[in-house]
């Protein structure tokens, strides 16, 4: 079959489709700097306040592959308008609450039209760019801005919570997405809904139960602890739902994840990799801006602009590295050493203490992870949906973003919960005479957990470099891009295995 020519308008697309990605990927950080800003103006209790992330992350996350499908079947476009729209129908629901509860919601249905919008917008960049050279410039934009936009969210939500109110870090959601959607309708093009596509109800109900419940446990692990029934049953529940899920989709005439998507080792390593790369990038955002804030004294403002050498970081190693390489060497050899390059720069920040350190520490650890996730993110993001079947560019999408986001959601359940024991054994080691602690030896005890558990963080990137040195072994044009015969990856996959 003949590739139909490139679309004329798709640099113009590429805009569209990267300002859709930075307000979803935004949204993940943006409030949690406004977070204790709302937490008094609407009356949440310390136990609560944790759904206002909870909430997003944990619709987000699950319905990933469901929306991922839905796209493949109704068209990429429309459904990415259909995102777009409902995002910012809700953001203005959650910027207007009055109550803890509608706050909730909104961001639960925030979670939602992102799981429709995120894996349209990944499938219609993956079907408009599939000349190598342009792919590479392409992917190397969508990258930095997936890596980098939760630093812009942090700096954004910090800005708008010090000049306006903590309110406006949803609102602002309304003229992006405005913005995006008459994009959209005039420079986008799609195909229409696939002849005898259909959803695997089936395949819906085994594969989001099982992530909503995963997601939903490391969730619940972060304030509980790991031994909770609670968590142990959530965690448990998910994992044999997948596992049925996984058979199933073998059975499955029209399955909502084709096995041959996740079963190249290309695909399938750098999803791993991205998420091992987000467990230790995700961690390393909350216990940063908490030294930063609480330790340091720092204004929501400055905290922000403080993330800007690593956005400027990101940016640099997705475009002028990661993109310039990947068509002349292979995947494997840009992930490991983008993956040990972010390492190297969560180690330097393990070794900070309660003195201003910012220039010495911060600023160097966050340069050296800023350029090997910009790397890491773009080669994954490439790699993982290139030599997709165009009407399989859905599915695939969604499976990156679930990687992506599974990753998030346990790196902050598992270094939260590390760092919190950490210092909480600190406190009672150094606590001479018995008493409240002060606000020196609080501060000592954070920091200590913060450094501990950067270097957990650091492990789960080392883990990443050996799953992809191990697994993406195949040369540069190992994977096809989009549009390439089934049958023929479908061989190579053979060879590989």
């Amino acid at each position: 079959m003949d590739a139909s020519p490139p679309d004329p308008r798709r640099w113009w697309g590429l805009v569209v489709i990267g300002v859709a990605q930075l307000m979803v990927v935004l949204d993940m950080t943006i409030v949690n700097i406004a977070l204790p800003s709302a937490q008094a103006d609407l009356g949440m209790s310390d136990g609560s306040r944790q759904w206002v992330i909870t909430a997003y992350t944990l619709a987000f996350g699950g319905l990933l592959l469901l929306g991922g499908r839905i796209a493949d079947l109704v068209g990429r476009k429309r459904t990415f308008i259909i995102g777009l729209v409902g995002f910012a129908a809700v953001s203005g629901l959650g910027g207007a609450a009055s109550g803890p509860g509608l706050l909730f919601a909104a961001r639960a249905l925030q979670g939602v039209f992102a799981a429709l919008l995120a894996p349209s917008a990944l499938s219609l960049l993956t079907t408009t760019f599939s000349d190598p050279r342009e792919r590479g410039k392409a992917f190397g934009v969508f990258g930095a801005i997936a890596g980098g936009g939760a630093a812009i969210g942090l700096i954004l939500g910090g800005v708008l919570t010090s000049y306006l109110n903590w309110r406006w870090c949803l609102y602002v959601n309304i003229p992006i997405a405005a913005l995006a959607v008459a994009g959209a309708v005039v420079l986008l093009r799609d195909q229409s809904r696939l002849p005898g596509a259909r959803l695997d109800v089936p395949g819906a109900i085994l594969g989001t139960g099982g992530l909503l419940a995963i997601v939903y446990g490391f969730s619940e692990a972060e304030s509980r602890g790991w031994g909770d029934t609670r968590v142990i049953a959530l965690l448990a529940a998910g994992v044999v739902l997948l596992v049925v899920f996984a058979y199933w989709q073998g059975k499955a005439k029209v399955p909502l994840l084709p096995l041959a998507v996740v079963r190249n080792r290309q695909r399938a390593g750098s999803m791993l990799t991205m998420m091992m790369a987000t467990i230790g990038m995700f961690g390393m955002f909350l216990f940063l801006t908490y030294y930063l804030q609480r330790v340091q004294g720092y204004s929501p403002v400055r905290t922000g602009v403080s993330y800007l050498p690593l956005t400027a970081a990101m940016i640099t190693g997705s475009t002028q590295i990661a993109a310039r390489l990947l068509g002349r060497i292979s995947a494997r050899t840009l992930l490991v050493p983008g993956m040990l390059v972010a390492a190297c720069g969560l180690l330097w920040m393990a070794r900070l203490d309660t003195r201003p350190q910012y220039l010495s520490h911060v600023l160097p650890g966050i340069v050296l992870l800023g350029l090997g996730m910009g790397v890491v993110f773009m080669t994954s993001i490439s790699t993982a949906t290139l030599g997709v079947a165009p009407q399989d560019a859905g599915a695939a999408s969604a499976s990156l973003n679930t990687a992506q986001q599974v990753g998030g959601s346990i790196g902050t359940a598992l270094l939260n919960t590390i760092a919190a024991s950490v210092s909480a054994r600190y406190v009672s080691h150094h606590l001479v005479p018995p008493g409240p602690p002060s606000k020196a030896l609080v501060d000592s005890a954070s920091v200590h957990g913060f450094n501990v558990a950067g270097y957990w963080a650091a492990l789960a990137l080392l883990i990443g470099a050996a799953i992809a040195a191990v697994v993406v072994n195949g040369p540069a044009t190992a994977v096809r891009v989009a549009g390439a015969p089934v049958e023929r990856d479908a061989v190579e996959l053979k060879k590989g295995m």
